[in-house]
This record gives structure tokens, C-alpha cells and sequence, in this order.
């Protein structure tokens, strides 16, 4: 992108007016990280809270060196739990190893269910096998939808040892729960892993049992 498109996008950003910060960032999209990054910066601050979330999330798409040092921050710092958790989930995108230990701390340490959410499923992108513990005791949530984080989670990590751990969900009242254990054993191919795909495929929900027959036909393809 040329200088001008460039300064043209920071004079748009610094402006009083909120659509043209939003519409601003949004074309940050069509620009390289090493310059998108510095203009996004100019907004994680800013008094609208849509337009932060933007930002935050935008630091997990335009990846440089500075993106992770400062998504931990906000992670760790941010008054609004909203923009902590969107921290969290771009932290995810970002990949980088070394955030296991924020999101841990995170899902930890925070009080609120959706930074716990967040961090649950960033666990997951991030690969990290070690983020087997956390996500275990994340089963044990009374929030239905951070058991089904950490169930896809756990799927993501690869980690054949839980399978024990997540069958107990092969009966949740909570289709969507019988759907993302479906999708996770279909990451984790053991002997009970094939079993209870066979019994989740005879679900009465026709998104179960479709995850379900999906993952066993991979397993038979050899293309899982």
C-alpha cells in the first residue's frame, strides 16, 4: 500500500467520527502487518468498545513481534472482560507457544466465564499438549459452554489420554455437547473412540450423528 493510502487511513482513524475509525480499520485487512499494526495500536484505546474489540482481534490476524507482548497486557489488564476475552481468543490465533501460560493463568485467575471460554479454546489453537490438565478440570465447569470448549480442546491437543475423560458427555442432554465430543474423538482414534463414535452416530440428532458418521468415514479413509 503507498504512503498516501497509508496516511490517509491514520487521519481516518484519528478522526471524531466512529464509522470512519470502524471503516478504517476494517481496510487495515488489505494491508502488511509490519504496517497495519502500528494504526491499530492508535485505536486499542479507544471509547467504543466495538471498535476495541476490532482492534484486539485485528492484533491476532496482522502477526507481528509486538502483537503478542501486547495482547498478554491486555489479557492481564484490561478493566472490561469483553476485550479480555477477545485478547484471549486472538492469542489463540496468533499460535505462539508462549502463550500457554497467560491462558492458563487466565482461565485460572479470571472470574469471568467468558475470558475462561476464550482461553479454553485458544488452549486448543495454540496445540500445546500440556494444556491437557487445565482443560480436564475445565470438564468440571458449571458453564455448558466451557465443558464444550475444553472437549474440543482437548480433541485439538490430540490427547488420546482423555478420551475417558470426555465420554462421560456421550449422553449430555446438550446436543450441541454430543457434537463437539463427536468432533473431538475424531481426533483421538482409539478402540473406545470408534465405539462410541458408533453410538453417537445412531444420535437422534441429526448434527450429532452426522459428526459422527463424518469421523468414522476418515478413520476408515485413513485421512484422520
Amino acid at each position: 500500500m503507498d504512503h498516501h493510502s497509508l496516511e490517509q487511513l491514520t487521519a481516518q482513524l484519528e478522526s471524531e467520527n466512529l464509522r470512519d475509525r470502524m471503516v478504517a480499520l476494517a481496510n487495515l485487512r488489505e494491508v502488511p502487518a509490519v504496517d497495519a499494526v502500528p494504526l491499530i495500536k492508535k485505536v486499542l484505546t479507544d471509547k467504543n468498545l466495538q471498535l476495541r474489540s476490532m482492534a484486539v482481534f485485528a492484533l491476532g490476524i496482522k502477526q507481528t513481534e509486538e502483537c503478542y507482548p501486547i495482547l498478554v497486557r491486555i489479557l492481564e489488564t484490561d478493566p472490561d472482560y469483553g476485550i479480555r476475552a477477545d485478547a484471549a481468543g486472538a492469542l489463540g490465533y496468533l499460535g505462539d507457544p508462549r502463550a500457554f501460560e497467560p491462558l492458563v493463568r487466565a482461565f485460572y485467575e479470571d472470574t469471568e466465564w467468558l475470558v475462561r471460554f476464550s482461553a479454553a479454546v485458544s488452549l486448543g489453537n495454540i496445540k500445546d499438549p500440556r494444556a491437557r490438565e487445565v482443560l480436564t478440570q475445565a470438564l468440571n465447569s458449571e458453564e455448558v459452554v466451557i465443558q464444550q470448549a475444553a472437549i474440543a480442546a482437548l480433541g485439538e491437543i490430540k490427547s488420546t489420554e482423555s478420551v475417558d475423560d470426555i465420554l462421560r458427555f456421550a449422553q449430555s442432554d446438550d446436543w450441541l455437547v454430543r457434537q463437539r465430543l463427536a468432533e473431538a474423538l475424531g481426533q483421538l482414534k482409539t478402540d473406545k473412540s470408534i465405539s462410541a463414535l458408533k453410538f453417537l452416530a445412531k444420535d437422534n440428532h441429526p448434527q450429532v450423528s452426522k459428526a459422527a458418521a463424518v469421523c468414522l468415514q476418515r478413520f476408515e479413509d485413513g485421512t484422520n
